[in-house]
């Protein structure tokens, strides 16, 4: 089929445009550049069977053409990016979702998005399953993208039950791996770059707080399973193996081989103690689970590391488009 991705040139669109491709499929990739980069597509732009469309889907938005689905992948979805982009961030999660949701409505296209744990904000309930509500503070720091999610998650909901729109909802959980951002406020490319570049690395608060880590090619698979035979109730994707920050920076330390010392700075207001996925129904409806552990996970994007930094796409000082709201997790 023919599909569209927005936020096909961050770091998890730009690796779902390949699965596409892979598969057989037609990819429209849609993106302002904001948070995502053109070196994440550029080896696709030879491709007959890719298209790329430089455009903000917080506005309105039309794309020719037959449609067999719409994945709507497009957010800041790093602390720092939403912080720095609070606006734009609610903009395309509210506007951006219901012009996706339209132009898959007016396409009889199926819709997926992707959605994040962030919606279970400082969780009451460990593991966190899709029954949980969650416990999020809608004017806090976080609560920018939090919320925007959570509308965006009812707003689907909305244009299924209503519309009879066939939807999708991910709830993705952290992932890593080649093509993220360096300093992007995501602990492990955090890590990675300060461990590379000798610096100290950075643990906030005592580092017993947990994360649960996934790889790329492994979120990606489980996000193609459910874009193909899932239902329209919100699924967890993720790696429920459960590491400490300080376990995570421990590794990162010795798989890097790096001298630098851990150091501590305060934790950040409202960031969650705990964070693991209940995959029990992405294991019974799809059949999906994680397969890359996260000690050979973290090796191979370090070596991505070692081999990008000090490229431009790499260079945190490089300068971005402040307007609009694009880019994929």
């Amino acid at each position: 089929m023919r599909v569209l991705i927005t936020g096909a040139a961050g770091f998890l669109g730009s690796h779902l445009c390949d699965r596409f491709l892979a598969e057989g499929h037609t990819v429209v990739g849609l993106d302002n550049f904001v948070t995502g980069h053109p070196d994440n597509i550029a080896h696709l732009m030879g491709d007959g069977r890719f298209e790329f469309i430089r455009h903000d889907v917080s506005t309105f938005t039309y794309v020719p053409g037959e449609l067999g689905g719409v994945l709507h992948f497009a957010s800041p979805a790093s602390p720092i990016d939403y912080l720095e982009l609070p606006i734009q961030t609610l903009k395309v999660g509210s506007l951006g979702t219901h012009n996706a949701l339209g132009l898959a409505k007016a396409k009889g296209a199926r819709f997926f998005l992707a959605s994040t744990s962030e919606v279970y904000g400082d969780p009451l309930v460990h593991p966190q399953t899709e029954s949980y509500w969650g416990n999020v503070n809608p004017v806090g720091p976080r609560g920018v993208y939090d919320e925007a999610k959570r509308f965006a998650e009812a707003i689907t909901m909305a244009y299924h039950t209503y519309h009879g729109v066939d939807t999708r909802i991910i709830r993705i959980f952290n992932t890593y791996g080649p093509r993220m951002r360096p300093r992007d406020g995501r602990v492990v490319s955090n890590f990675i770059v300060q461990a590379l570049s000798g610096e100290p690395l950075t643990i906030y608060g005592d580092g017993s707080q947990t994360r649960s880590f996934c790889y790329a090619s492994d979120e990606v698979d489980g996000i193609y399973k459910l874009f193909m035979h899932g239902d329209a109730n919100p699924t967890n994707i993720g790696n429920p193996d459960e590491y400490t920050v300080k376990q995570l920076a421990e590794l990162v330390v010795e798989l890097t081989g790096t001298s630098a010392p851990i150091v501590h700075e305060p934790l950040p207001v409202d960031d969650p103690k705990v964070r693991k996925p209940d995959i029990t129904r992405a294991r019974a409806t799809l059949g999906w689970e994680p397969t890359v552990n996260v000690r050979d996970g973290l090796a191979r994007t370090i070596e991505y590391f070692r081999q990008h930094l000090g490229t431009p796409m790499m260079d945190p000082r490089t300068p971005r488009p402040r307007a609009g709201a694009a880019s994929a997790r």
